[in-house]
């Protein structure tokens, strides 16, 4: 995060007390990438023919709590060391601006941790204990993102851990709790999503990068700069996109999963708004695109997947 000098953090950021501290807390922009993963994994059950719908609800509610948690774990282990102040342009600033007490939020995360717990207990029941293996994984490195001696966020891997636990781990999850069994389709259609949420993270770290650089931290964005970043930003986006079209022409994806293509105008808006930008309060709208395009790339895949079931079309 960076100091902005001419304005007021919480006028700039249209930051409420109240409710709206705890409601940001949450990150709720970031929470799609735990909602999409889960809604396209169940869309890809049905249509190999099992639904569990109270399965599918409890899935959610625990990924969400998880993405939730790691959130503030986030915000708590920047606080301690030092990346976030007062001055910081940040999406939560509920310990370093709201005065939230740190250990509070550090405890209200692993409340989260612990109710997604429990509903890992009825996840299991209903299928297979080894999901609690797993999911005790992805919760392990949902921690160790920013917890830990060498937080995973601090190094060139950060996306790439965010993509395929967030990604590929809950879409398989997702699919495997309602099929009992994965598939090799369902890996492949996982690899676009993984990338947009991964993009997440960029996007993040192309806003945070000179506070980065001058804090030791090694991310991608840091080591490539901020134009070869934005690049690397629009390249991703076009691999995922260049995909999904494969999908669909091979047949792993249904015709209707072209509407998904439609999240481009969006993508597109994300690049743009990160080039010749310097401060990060510039860069927020792009950051914001970003996220957006997970999200309505996201929705409308799972759209498509939704639609064949009842309207059946192959190429």
């Amino acid at each position: 995060m960076q100091p902005l000098e001419d304005k007021t953090i919480q006028s700039t950021l249209n930051e409420k007390p109240g409710f709206h501290i705890w409601w940001r807390l949450l990150r709720p922009h970031t929470l799609t990438a735990s909602f999409v993963p889960v809604f396209i994994g169940t869309m890809l059950a049905i249509l190999d023919g099992s639904i569990h719908f109270l399965l599918f609800i409890v899935m959610l509610v625990a990924a969400m709590l998880i993405q939730a948690a790691t959130n503030m774990f986030n915000e708590y282990y920047d606080y301690v060391r030092g990346l976030d102040n007062e001055n910081s342009v940040g999406i939560g600033g509920t310990i370093v601006r709201d005065g939230i007490p740190a250990k509070k939020v550090l405890r209200l995360a692993n409340i989260f941790f612990l109710l997604a717990m429990l509903l890992g207990v009825y996840i299991c029941l209903q299928s297979n204990w080894w999901v609690m293996a797993v999911g005790l994984v992805c919760m392990l490195f949902g921690y160790l993102y920013t917890g830990g001696p060498y937080p995973i966020a601090s190094t060139p891997l950060g996306e790439l851990v965010s993509g395929f636990f967030m990604g590929t781990m809950l879409i398989g999850i997702s699919y495997y709790v309602q099929t009992m069994m994965i598939a090799s389709d369902m890996i492949l259609i996982s690899i676009p999503v993984a990338i947009f949420i991964g993009m997440i993270l960029l996007a993040n770290n192309i806003r945070d990068l000179d506070n980065d650089k001058e804090n030791g931290r090694k991310t991608i964005a840091v080591l490539l700069g901020q134009n070869k970043a934005i690049t690397l930003l629009a390249t991703c986006f076009i691999v995922s996109y260049g995909l999904t079209v494969i999908f669909i022409i091979s047949g792993i994806l249904p015709i209707w999963s072209i509407i998904a293509l439609l999240s481009g105008k969006k993508a597109k808006q994300a690049v743009d708004a990160f080039r010749g930008k310097k401060t990060n309060i510039e860069k927020i709208p792009a950051m914001v695109a970003t996220a957006q395009t997970n999200t309505i790339y996201g929705a409308l895949l799972g759209l498509s997947l939704l639609i064949q079931i009842f309207i059946p079309f192959s190429l």
